[in-house]
């Protein structure tokens, strides 16, 4: 699917997809956020949805939000006060606005990974 972004977290520590984790995508401008999309991953670890489609996919950085403290607490996993990952920030810049963005998560309680998926 050209011109959108896309999302899915994987949780390496249990080797399955990481369903119910909140995210929020920001647009960056200087120092400014401005909210894009928010959501919670699906059964599958996946934004039900595209959360850029070609109708608002604008070049220039974002940062994706992932709450993966509440979801590792969900879990039943015990985390130290505070939890050494709260939140997980991902920045990425879009350049052309005709392909596809996929920004996965391969998440664990004390680590993560990204890259550009397909």
């Amino acid at each position: 699917m050209p011109g959108n972004v896309t999302t899915h977290v994987l949780d390496t520590a249990l080797g399955r997809p990481a369903a119910g984790i909140g995210y929020r995508l920001y647009r960056i401008d200087g120092e400014a956020r401005t909210p894009v999309a928010e959501g919670v991953t699906n059964a599958d670890g996946r934004a039900p949805a595209p959360i850029l489609t070609p109708q608002t996919i604008r070049p220039g950085p974002y940062v994706l939000v992932y709450d993966v403290a509440a979801y590792h607490r969900g879990t039943g996993l015990t985390l130290t006060d505070p939890p050494f990952l709260d939140q997980v920030e991902l920045r990425f810049n879009i350049s052309a606005t005709d392909q596809h963005y996929h920004v996965p998560l391969l998440l664990s309680p004390f680590g993560y990974t990204t890259y550009r998926g397909s």
